[in-house]
């Protein structure tokens, strides 16, 4: 038995079977866009953890600040405050859009997903909530209600939030409308509107809640009209507006968070993954006015902005700005997305490049234009022979989800590029 599987098997004696990896793989260490296996092979690592290690594996500043923090005390949880957790806090309501400057830390994106939600609710005293279809939230009971990217995230979890209703998402490469890219965003918004008119009134809806990536969905970035428009109809009902960047923020997107590339500011932003580059943080980041109306004791955390994850999130945010990773991020997404759209042309496998920064999704498809979700998984078996590791989204499993490092280099970029590409041909 090779020492991969050795651990693979132990796992799988030890952990239950709903917790799903994506490769059989057990990892001795990593460092900054690889990781190193048990047996001593390297691969670049182009899934960091689902968009979490935007700085890599093991970054020096990381490791010296949570080093630091070890030294101090480790845990406080809701009994007194501490510097490095007050300090983490101001120095993401500083990078997030205007007017968004009070938060609550958790410590994941389905946590801060259940937060936001209940905030609304409390906040605006409606119980509805309008997600949208092909959407991805967490899989806690409060997030999975609004999660539609799988059926099998739902199923025999019933009943699960009341007054939830889920809209079309503007996905114009595969339109729940089915109508044509150009014409999918207003058909998706008037089914909205429809739906508003139909199934529940607005004064009913607490808060619509979408990504501006679809994330799990398929990496697809919503029409920009789409979401101003989403912006004018909360404006007009007093609905609270909720971006979920849990995927999509802390420069991801080439921007601290999507909705910056957008021009936009929701009521409310939920925010993890690489904000802490690997230690469990999350937070619900909400407009003064809306926050100061949830009282004390409303909603509670015992580990949320634990002081080793506030530590690291620091040193995250600190080393984005200082390194300037944001504009090398756009940089960087833009030549990969060219040179994807280059190889669509020689490799029929590829039917959609798309994303926004390092979030970047290619749409496999087979001559008709059907998800050819095994011909992925057989992509990604192969690139990981070649040293690369990748993972797969969309309902139909039939995405690359490119996701690779902020601090990824130009050599490690095009290195991974030529695999994909010769990956493509070989699985076709």
């Amino acid at each position: 038995m090779t020492a991969n599987a050795e651990i693979v098997a132990r796992a799988e004696r030890v952990f239950t079977p709903a917790l799903h990896l994506y490769h059989p793989l057990a990892i001795e260490r990593g460092e900054g866009s690889w990781v190193i296996d048990r047996e001593g092979k390297r691969y670049l690592d182009f899934a960091t953890g689902i968009a979490v290690l935007n700085l890599g594996h093991n970054h020096p500043r990381v490791r010296e600040r949570v080093a630091g923090q070890l030294e101090q005390f480790v845990h406080t949880g809701g009994i007194y405050y501490n510097e490095t957790t007050v300090a983490a806090a101001e120095l993401l309501a500083s990078i997030t859009p205007p007017g968004l400057d009070m938060l609550f830390f958790s410590n994941s994106g389905a946590e801060a997903v259940d937060g936001a939600l209940k905030l609304a609710r409390f906040v605006t005293g409606r119980q509805g909530i309008i997600a949208f279809s092909g959407a991805f939230h967490g899989r806690t009971l409060g997030a999975v209600s609004v999660t539609t990217s799988s059926a099998r995230y739902r199923s025999r979890y019933h009943p699960l939030l009341p007054s939830v209703y889920h809209a079309p998402y503007p996905f114009s490469y595969r339109c729940p409308m089915h109508c044509r890219p150009e014409t999918c965003s207003l058909a998706c918004f008037g089914a909205l509107e429809e739906m508003l008119g139909r199934l529940i009134t607005p004064n009913e809806v607490a808060a619509i809640l979408i990504e501006p990536i679809l994330g799990e969905g398929g990496y697809a970035p919503a029409p920009p009209a789409f979401l101003k428009r989403l912006r004018r109809l909360c404006d007009d009902h007093g609905i609270l507006l909720i971006f979920d960047e849990v995927q999509s923020g802390m420069g991801r997107t080439g921007d601290w968070f999507a909705a910056q590339r957008y021009g936009m500011v929701p009521d409310i932003m939920t925010v993890a993954k690489g904000i802490a580059s690997g230690f469990p943080l999350s937070a619900v980041v909400a407009k003064r006015q809306i926050m100061e109306q949830w009282p004390s004791g409303a909603h509670g955390t015992t580990f949320g902005g634990n002081p080793i994850a506030c530590a690291a999130a620091i040193a995250t945010i600190e080393t984005i700005r200082d390194e300037g990773l944001l504009p090398r991020c756009q940089q960087l997404g833009e030549r990969a997305m060219e040179r994807l759209r280059a190889m669509q042309e020689h490799r029929p496998l590829i039917g959609d490049v798309r994303g926004m920064g390092l979030m970047i999704g290619v749409e496999l498809v087979d001559n008709v234009g059907t998800p050819a979700g095994a011909a992925c998984e057989r992509l990604l078996d192969w690139c990981r022979e070649k040293g690369l590791l990748i993972i797969n989204c969309g309902t139909d499993r039939n995405v690359l989800r490119l996701v690779p490092p902020l601090t990824i280099s130009d050599d490690e970029l095009d290195q991974a590029l030529t695999i994909i590409d010769e990956g493509l041909g070989a699985v076709a």
